[in-house]
């Protein structure tokens, strides 16, 4: 996939994105409010948000999605980039697009002056875990979350 591009999302593309914002959403199955995805939606497309997203395009078809947030740490002066979601069309999985992304938010991060980006995934995702593998290391940490 030596031609895919990697951008930022415009409000243009809006109907490419949310099947593979549900996509996402299916895979680890869940689901929001409709009034959730078009809050997400408003506040990617938000500059004074700290939420962005871009897009992975291969020509016109919009194959890979990843939103990342930055936030502050009260371990650096800088911020911590929190990527939140990533996903690529079955079809697209294993060529290149994942990692593309990947490499992106890594870019803008060291750009917005970050000095780390982390995310989660589940322990069963064994595709994504094979590339976050050879893209990041994996500290140890173990999540507790508590649903309010």
């Amino acid at each position: 996939m030596a031609d895919l591009e990697i951008r930022p999302l415009t409000q243009a593309d809006r109907a490419a994105w949310e099947p593979l914002w549900a996509g996402y959403l299916t895979f680890y199955r869940t689901s929001v409010a409709p009034e959730v995805t078009d809050t997400t939606w408003a506040r990617l497309m938000d500059p004074a948000e700290p939420m962005n997203v871009l897009g992975c395009f291969d020509g016109p078809e919009l194959i890979g999605i990843v939103h990342f947030i930055f936030h502050r740490s009260t371990w650096t002066i800088g911020p911590y980039c929190y990527l939140q979601d990533l996903f690529t069309v079955e079809a697209a999985r294993g060529r290149g697009a994942g990692r593309s992304l990947i490499e992106a938010v890594y870019d803008r991060a060291r750009q917005e002056g970050a000095s780390r980006v982390y995310w989660l995934t589940h322990e069963s995702n064994a595709t994504a875990r094979a590339l976050y593998d050879k893209v990041a290391d994996q500290p140890g940490f173990i999540q507790y979350r508590k649903a309010l």
